[in-house]
């Protein structure tokens, strides 16, 4: 039952609620310190290329790895696509399973959480918030402040010390609990557990504020554990409790006049109900409602006090795991970032310590062009999305391996990926990084082949160009679209480099071969004409790193 309020709710205290009508499972993705959400849909498949609903850049699961569908009873199941290195669940390798709600699943090195909402959102729809209560009928008004407890000396009755000594230990227990908590999910149920052991409470439901300042439920807990009937809060008595950050103890709604038109709330039977603050700062987070059905006067005030701390604790607790959602949203924030710029520039960025303004200026850096060799022929006959694909999956690793080494992407043209070493934060020993990186990426790329070897795809086989000088760096482009980028003289020359590798071949120029010449063994090769120079350039074929050699900047 919703039952419409004519007047705007005080406090932006929402009017109705109703659940949606599809149920809100979801898939939590957890990868090294990443973790993204997926709304699960009636079909869903999961895999390494991207056609999947849901893409996992992991080199050991398969590219159609496995599938997650909704039968007509509303569960879903879990079908492992006969995989290379499987789908598991608790350590157990499964061809099909009936997923339950906090499933783990793993697949190659990613950890998978299955998390079905279909019963929270049911008992969410069964918070009604109308019409309040007289005054006649608050009994109580606890400040959040208050809540002292008598001195040992000054109570003589030993029952009253025991029901004292138990609030206390669960008030502990409840600390203990939700102090480590930051998964909001887990944490409102633990919290209400917790009240209706202190209270003798029927029902219970714990709103949270949204964006838009609305009290919304989140978690809704019966005693009996039955879903039959609403839970019915009082309009009046959430207003006072958001406006005077205080809690609310009433009793007999049953009574109040207000509730005369409204049979399906007199048959609700409240006697007692306590409204309770959840405070952090000063500032209102949600509230916490408890009712009983069965007696008038059922809380009393030192339940009001009691469970005001409790609330106090709780909202310690929701505020920590609000603030790690917020550093989990922006963790995976800078993680895109981190994929198009390395992560020490993200860092600087982020910082404020690095502005990409419109501009240049002369640095002298170096650039490495990789090239794929045979690509055009490779590519012909093959559908266009395919070529994509694979482009992708390349990119992923070259990139990986470039930011490793401190280098900025410049670009991808076509399958050519042009990497700069020194912008735009300067680098100690950029010439020797980048010709690292460079044999880094050809120790990538043999691992890549193996993998496509295995699923019967030919090799990719590159070339790669480095050479060292001065160039133009900045932001370029117009005021609703800049790009970074490098420009002049010595990118054309490691342009015209990469041209002249073979594949497997990483061709250096002198430039950059007398930076580290100590430090790399090399074979010269026939000096080249290239355009823009008069005379005919140096250039080597990169062997290998001399042992013992490193970066200079290493401490």
């Amino acid at each position: 039952m919703c039952l419409y309020l004519p007047d705007a709710a005080a406090y932006h205290l929402p009017q109705c609620l109703r659940a949606p009508s599809e149920g809100m499972a979801k898939l939590i993705l957890i990868s090294g310190d990443e973790r993204q959400e997926f709304e699960l849909a009636a079909f869903n498949s999961i895999g390494r290329h991207p056609d999947n609903t849901i893409q996992i850049l992991d080199r050991i699961i398969s590219k159609e790895h496995a599938q997650i569908h909704r039968r007509p009873d509303g569960r879903y199941v879990l079908r492992d696509l006969r995989s290379l290195n499987g789908t598991f669940m608790q350590g157990e390798r499964i061809a099909e399973r009936e997923l339950e709600d906090r499933d783990e699943i793993t697949m190659g090195s990613t950890r998978l959480v299955f998390v079905d909402q279909d019963s929270e959102e049911e008992a969410l729809q069964r918070v009604t918030i109308a019409p309040g209560m007289t005054e006649s009928h608050i009994r109580q008004r606890i400040n959040a402040a208050s809540g002292e407890f008598l001195p040992e000396r000054a109570i003589n009755d030993d029952n009253v010390l025991r029901r004292d000594y138990e609030r206390l230990r669960i008030g502990h227990e409840l600390a203990k609990a939700v102090g480590s908590e930051l998964d909001l999910e887990r944490l409102l149920p633990q919290i209400l557990d917790k009240a209706f052991e202190l209270v003798g409470a029927d029902r219970g439901a714990i709103l949270l504020k949204d964006a838009n300042g609305e009290m919304i439920p989140r978690y809704v807990k019966t005693r009996t554990g039955k879903d039959d009937n609403n839970i019915v809060m009082s309009r009046a008595v959430m207003s006072e409790v958001v406006k005077n950050r205080a809690a609310v103890l009433s009793s007999d709604a049953t009574m109040d006049s207000r509730f005369s038109g409204a049979h399906s709330i007199i048959m609700q039977g409240i006697r007692s109900t306590m409204t309770v603050p959840l405070l952090h700062a000063d500032e209102i987070l949600g509230l916490m409602h408890l009712d009983s059905q069965i007696a008038t006067n059922a809380f009393t005030e030192k339940d009001l006090q009691i469970c005001t701390g409790m609330a106090a604790q709780a909202a310690i607790a929701i505020q920590n795991a609000r603030l790690a959602t917020r550093i989990e949203k922006e963790a995976q924030t800078r993680a895109q970032f981190s994929r198009l710029i390395p992560p020490s520039v993200v860092e600087q960025i982020v910082k404020g310590e690095l502005a990409l303004e419109k501009g240049g200026r002369l640095t002298e850096i170096t650039m490495l062009y990789s090239d794929i060799r045979g690509f055009t022929a490779m590519a012909d006959g093959r559908p266009p999305k395919e070529v994509v694909n694979t482009l992708n999956e390349y990119f992923e690793v070259m990139v990986d391996v470039l930011f490793q080494y401190s280098g900025t992407l410049d670009k991808f043209v076509g399958d050519e990926i042009i990497g700069l070493f020194g912008a735009p934060i300067p680098i100690q020993d950029g010439t020797f990084k980048a010709i690292d990186c460079a044999l880094a990426m050809m120790e990538a790329l043999k691992e890549f082949n193996r993998t496509r070897a295995a699923e019967g795809l030919a090799p990719i086989l590159i070339g790669i160009g480095v050479n060292t000088g001065e160039v133009i760096t900045g932001a370029i482009g117009s005021t609703r679209a800049l790009q970074y980028t490098a420009i002049g003289d010595a990118m054309n020359v490691a342009s015209r480099l990469v041209n002249l590798a073979k594949p497997g071949e990483i061709i250096i120029s002198h430039d950059s071969y007398s930076k580290v010449a100590d430090r790399v063994e090399v074979m010269a090769r026939e000096p080249v004409e290239i355009k823009g120079k008069a005379e005919r350039q140096k250039i080597y074929r990169l062997v290998g790193l001399r042992r013992g050699a490193r970066w200079r900047g290493q401490l």
